[in-house]
């Protein structure tokens, strides 16, 4: 996944940008920002674009959003990169790590403390794919905008 500076990108009709990436570099605040980022760009995408973008959806996309970030920054070494983008009626999430070992998730066990961020993510999400790049990895969830 190349970076690309935020709001850069402009897929739209408008010159309006449907897609940001942004690079996270681990430091304190940095998942609280990520959420951020996530909630705005929805907004920012409803209100431009005239997209139905539910409550539901915002709340998921950032719940998504907090949990593979903070696994990755957990799991790989150096920076972290966020990729939000507008497809068709749904928001794809893709976050990269450098790490190539790929998450396997645990089976259900509602006694263990922990290890469930995989778990919610398929959970919530319309779709995930997990995939090794030349460097690293991508996990990939698609969540539908509306309810």
């Amino acid at each position: 996944m190349e970076p690309v500076p935020p709001d850069q990108r402009a897929d739209a009709s408008d010159g309006s940008p449907t897609e940001t990436t942004v690079a996270l570099d681990g430091k304190d605040g940095c998942i609280a920002r990520a959420r951020r980022l996530t909630g705005d760009f929805l907004r920012r995408v409803q209100s431009r674009h005239g997209l139905a973008v539910s409550a539901r959806a915002v709340d998921l996309s950032q719940l998504v959003v907090s949990e593979l970030v903070t696994n990755a920054l957990r799991y790989a070494p150096g920076p972290v990169l966020l990729q939000l983008r507008i497809a068709g009626a749904a928001v794809e999430i893709a976050v990269w790590d450098s790490d190539p070992v790929l998450p396997v998730p645990l089976p259900p066990d509602p006694t263990r403390v922990g290890q469930h961020g995989l778990e919610i993510v398929r959970a919530v999400a319309e779709d995930v794919d997990v995939a090794q790049e030349s460097v690293g990895k991508r996990i990939v969830a698609r969540l539908g905008l509306s309810d």
